[in-house]
């Protein structure tokens, strides 16, 4: 009997200097083999090469590159021959226009888009022409707020396990509202309705992670019934989300500064998502900033 897995494809691509190369390190480090800057008329022929007999590469990821030529209209045609090939992930990488320019202006690197030597609009034109790329994406990774470590620790999150056939992947975000909502969120959950521990003055400095503040969040009357309702909203969505040949999903859980409240309630749906048999990974957004007023 044969023991050769299915060839797993995943497509990276998005805004210039939000972290394709980084990513396309980290995913060779998990052993994937990675083609840069593929050509998208070739895309179709590396993957009959890649699914021929005696290929030994199990797990391919092809790196979209909009310097390449007329690479929109032949890109988006590449990739829906590929869908009728093989069910490939496709990952959209940006961030804020302000974060770009900064990149930039560090690496002293010119925009692909150049718009009269002006890297802000060249940044707007990119982001107007990748557009379908990100409505069309599996997985949008938002870098904005990711040192390249961050990215290197989402990825190997995200892309690591060794068995492609585990299912939806589930990436559970605490975050606060006044830092913004997680751009790549498929569900957002406002738990602002529950009583803020900010206004305990022994509270305050702590955080969702010291048990004090799990005691006082979980102690409150509307706590219960808002997860055991989310338990079952989710009991039904992610069996959905799956048939549907959903590959990720991100739910994000916010409260005011992201510091306490959205802190236990993630953790808690994370478990959750985990015990109920999906790939699940915890990301506190902004537990690490300062302690904020309402």
């Amino acid at each position: 009997m044969s023991t050769e897995r299915p060839l797993e494809v995943t497509v990276i691509t998005g805004l210039s200097g939000a972290g394709r190369s980084e990513s396309s390190k980290a995913l060779e480090d998990l052993g994937w083999y990675v083609i840069d800057n593929l050509p998208p008329q070739l895309i179709e022929t590396m993957i009959s090469l890649t699914t021929s007999a005696g290929s030994l590469i199990s797990r391919l990821a092809l790196v979209l590159d909009a310097r390449g030529g007329a690479f929109f209209e032949e890109a988006e045609a590449a990739l829906d021959a590929l869908r009728k090939q093989v069910d490939y992930r496709l990952v959209f990488l940006e961030a804020d226009d302000d974060v770009l320019i900064r990149r930039f202006d560090a690496t002293r690197r010119r925009h692909p888009f150049v718009a009269e030597d002006n890297v802000e609009l060249s940044i707007r034109k990119e982001r107007e022409l990748m557009q379908p790329f990100r409505d069309r994406a599996d997985l949008i990774i938002d870098t904005t707020d990711l040192s390249a470590r961050d990215l290197r620790s989402r990825i190997n999150s995200t892309f690591g396990g060794t068995d492609p056939s585990t299912g939806l992947k589930t990436t559970v975000v605490s975050f606060g509202y006044k830092y913004g909502l997680p751009v790549d969120a498929d569900i957002v959950l406002d738990v602002r309705f529950l009583p803020n521990p900010h206004w305990v003055p022994e509270l305050r400095p702590l955080s969702g992670l010291d048990e004090e503040i799990r005691d006082f969040v979980l102690g409150q009357k509307g706590t219960t019934e808002f997860l055991t309702k989310t338990k079952e909203l989710l009991a039904v969505l992610m069996p959905g989300y799956e048939e549907e040949g959903r590959h990720y999903l991100t739910i994000a859980i916010g409260c005011t500064g992201g510091r306490h409240r959205s802190v236990v309630l993630s953790q808690e749906i994370c478990e959750f998502v985990s015990s109920s048999g999906y790939n699940a990974q915890l990301i506190h957004r902004d537990v690490e900033r300062s302690v904020v007023s309402r």
